[in-house]
């Protein structure tokens, strides 16, 4: 495993990388099946797909991509429903209090970079005490652009003042490699998110592949 040097700040993707909100993404979409008098599928059906948003969830629900002419009307029923159950089910990841303890406790600041709506995000964090310790939360749309473009992590730099070149980013997503060596920041694979069973994070773009939360400690050559 890369260490990674002369890091100040850490900061994280939130779905798939610090919470588990598979089961209210997932929930949310199952729920608009049911509503419609089809059968439920099991929550392992969508799980692989939680990173993508309503994309994942509505393509594995309704078998439908934004292409399609009722893509735009079930995004937005998606919406009202997952926000009316966003805290049900979604937790940290085993590991992840600790991680943030321990980076606390080494004067590392972290914030937290997502492609998730103010909307969404806004109300997590409220929720969460865990999320509300966090130096800075930059959402999708917090910048013109989201990931995989660099602008988010550069304004999270920014709000923390602290160097890109200082900052490593940790996320589950490809997007999120991108967008992190984009910004000239060192960057960290998480392995453990929502990678389908077939995926891989080999041909990403990251200095370090991670299987567990604690392990971007070892990266940063704390105990």
């Amino acid at each position: 495993m890369s260490v990674l040097q002369g890091v100040q700040a850490v900061l994280f993707d939130l779905d798939g990388t610090l919470i588990d909100s598979a089961p209210d993404l997932g929930g949310a979409a199952d729920e608009m099946r049911v509503g419609r008098g089809w059968p439920s599928l099991p929550p392992s059906h969508y799980r692989p797909h939680a990173g993508s948003g309503a994309r994942g969830m509505l393509q594995v629900a309704f078998g439908i991509t934004p292409e399609h002419a009722d893509y735009e009307t079930l995004r937005e029923e998606f919406y009202r429903v997952y926000e009316a159950r966003l805290t049900l089910h979604t937790r940290p990841f085993d590991e992840v209090p600790a991680l943030i303890d321990a980076l606390e406790a080494y004067g590392l600041a972290w914030g937290v970079v997502t492609n998730k709506a103010h909307r969404f995000a806004d109300p997590l964090v409220a929720a969460m005490p865990l999320l509300g310790r966090a130096a800075t939360v930059v959402c999708g749309d917090t910048t013109p652009h989201a990931k995989p473009h660099p602008a988010p992590l550069l304004e999270a730099a920014r709000r923390l003042g602290v160097a890109p070149h200082c900052c490593v980013y940790v996320g589950d997503d490809e997007r999120d490699m991108l967008a992190g060596r984009s910004a000239g920041m060192r960057t960290l694979a998480a392995g453990y998110g929502y990678l389908g069973p077939l995926a891989t994070t080999e041909h990403w773009p990251a200095d370090a592949r991670i299987l567990s939360p604690l392990q971007v400690l070892k990266c940063l050559q704390l105990p």
